[in-house]
């Protein structure tokens, strides 16, 4: 499997989804250019699926697309949701990712270096 969606993100992203009101809403996750480090996560919902293109899955109860490019990048990645005093945010634990900017959020893969930007 290439993502992983604890059982905390999943109950998380179902909330998300009724919220987003789409009757074929699909949780596209991947990577894309910029951040700190070369590589930022894009996590959002999408009802277009390109079959050449997307990986369709159902992890955990939740619809999924992935970009195939992304793959290499993103293989083993787990997607959690922590929740604390201050609130709650999702979290991504991506074994492939080789530096890590401060904020979490952006990365630099040994497969993908991206396109790092000031922060």
């Amino acid at each position: 499997m290439v993502l992983n969606i604890t059982d905390n993100a999943s109950l998380q992203i179902k909330e998300m989804m009724k919220e987003e009101d789409q009757d074929n809403a699909r949780l596209r996750f991947g990577v894309k250019g910029g951040g700190c480090s070369g590589l930022s996560y894009s996590l959002g919902f999408d009802a277009e699926v390109n079959e050449e293109l997307d990986l369709k899955e159902e992890i955990n109860g939740i619809p999924v697309t992935i970009f195939k490019q992304d793959i290499p990048v993103i293989e083993g990645t787990t997607i959690d949701f922590k929740q604390n005093m201050m609130g709650g945010g999702f979290t991504i634990d991506n074994p492939n990712a080789i530096v890590s900017c401060g904020c979490g959020s952006s990365f630099k893969a040994k497969e993908r270096e991206g396109t790092p930007e000031n922060c």
